[in-house]
């Protein structure tokens, strides 16, 4: 199971509960410290967790690339990655919203289209 954006809030919370149910779970974020850290959390805690970390920026191509080959296959896929910035409608640029665009939406369309490729052969 991998969990996109999984290093804090809802993300941490379902690989954390999906991890003490006994599943295989990968955290996801953009640092490898945010992402050992999150995995140190709950090994803390559950010292069976069968958890391991892929840092990983998903609003890019290399990044969706590098959780692919490094994880292949999945049982269970949550795009969970998401970005925002509090800013006035008015003052969001194009860039602004092509960075939002890619983060929130093509890592899940990139995400998606490889495992649910994988997932038919």
């Amino acid at each position: 199971m991998f969990v996109s954006g999984s290093t804090a809030g809802i993300g941490f919370a379902i690989a954390k509960k999906l991890a003490e149910e006994g599943v295989i779970v990968y955290i996801n974020g953009r640092t490898e410290k945010r992402v050992s850290d999150a995995v140190d959390e709950i090994k803390k805690n559950n010292k069976e967790a069968l958890v391991n970390g892929v840092p990983a920026d998903l609003s890019t191509v290399a990044g969706c690339n590098k959780i692919t080959s490094e994880v292949p296959e999945l049982d269970i896929l949550v795009n969970n990655m998401g970005i925002f910035e509090p800013k006035e409608f008015e003052d969001i640029t194009d860039d602004d919203w092509f960075k939002i665009f890619e983060a929130n939406v093509m890592s899940g369309v990139r995400l998606s289209r490889h495992y649910l490729n994988v997932s038919s052969i």
